[in-house]
């Protein structure tokens, strides 16, 4: 199969000795996925990884990717692949791409890494500053363009508080997306407007957070469930395996925002967490850390009941209901 001419122009490789073959993965439910083969003029060979999609939403979704990536592999370059752009085929325009290195992936249950642990790169992703936006004189909440969490292209307009950026654009907005998709739900939608207006402020105010200092905006992967993560070799030059995780949905966001979906589908142990927090310690109040994360957790239900509906609504509520009890007073 021949590679795209605007492939070729982006990667500056020569069409006649490169090619492409299907390849697993993909992220979502529409994107095609594919490996790209070249061979260099000093005999070498260059692999990269392209994922394709029709439409409007495959752009979005790629452009949220390949601006994830950026942010990750800035912060924690051994973290992810690099991108190296997305766009549209010049052969058919409505067909839009992806492009990162290629990963040779095993599996992090079989393989052992050389390189630091998953635990210790994602310590430190969260405990790097998110960059100040341009416009802004301080680092902001949220991100420069749309990410798609599955297959939810998520609000992430900036705000300088956390609690507000949470309350409006995971929580109120993914209510209105699930409701617009599975029908109007009186119930869940008073459920999470008292979870957004009662609990958010009381759990992870602002003036709450570290001591009333809250928190740091760090970018976090997003979509940090087991299936995302492995052990692998970035690229075609050699080197050692390493964890590494992909198919980011990021924000800037409180760094403990990412364990929310880590919980919800396991797959990190009791382990993995431990080694975590000796180097991103719990924000305080600590005796309030677990809460904080199922309230985190709960967007990842809400989101999942929106893509998929079914049992994912009973575990939004119980979720709420508990939370209400407990933080929910006036």
């Amino acid at each position: 199969m021949k590679l795209d001419p605007a492939v070729i122009k982006l990667l500056d490789l020569d069409p006649e000795t490169t090619s492409v073959s299907s390849s697993g993965g993909g992220g979502c439910s529409s994107a095609s996925t594919s490996k790209i083969t070249s061979k260099l003029s000093d005999g070498t060979e260059r692999c990269f990884f392209m994922k394709t999609g029709r439409g409007k939403d495959a752009e979005v979704m790629f452009e949220g990717e390949h601006v994830s990536l950026n942010a990750l592999h800035d912060a924690v370059p051994s973290l992810c692949p690099q991108p190296f752009g997305y766009g549209h085929f010049s052969s058919q325009p409505s067909t839009f791409f992806l492009v990162t290195d290629f990963l040779n992936l095993t599996s992090r249950y079989i393989s052992k890494s050389s390189g630091p642990s998953l635990a210790s790169k994602l310590a430190t992703l969260h405990t790097t500053p998110a960059p100040i936006p341009e416009g802004y004189d301080i680092p902001m909440f949220g991100f420069p363009v749309t990410t798609c969490c599955g297959d939810t292209p998520q609000e992430n307009d900036y705000n300088s508080s956390w609690a507000d950026f949470y309350a409006n654009h995971r929580l109120r907005f993914i209510v209105r997306r699930a409701e617009k998709l599975n029908g109007k739900d009186e119930e869940l939608n008073n459920l999470v407007e008292t979870t957004a207006s009662k609990v958010v402020p009381r759990l992870i105010g602002d003036g709450h957070l570290n001591n009333g200092n809250g928190v740091t905006p760090v970018v976090v992967h997003g979509d940090l469930w087991s299936g995302n993560a492995s052990v692998g070799v970035i690229g075609t030059k050699g080197g050692n395996a390493e964890e590494v995780v992909y198919d980011p949905s990021s924000c800037y966001a409180h760094s403990e925002f990412e364990l929310g979906i880590m919980k919800m589908f396991g797959g990190f142990g009791g382990g993995f967490l431990k080694e975590y927090h000796q180097l991103c310690p719990k924000t305080d109040p600590v005796e309030e850390y677990e809460d904080r994360v199922k309230l985190y957790e709960l967007y990842h239900h809400l989101n999942h009941y929106a893509l998929f509906g079914g049992g994912y609504r009973s575990g939004s509520v119980g979720i709420m209901k508990s939370l209400i009890r407990k933080y929910g007073g006036a």
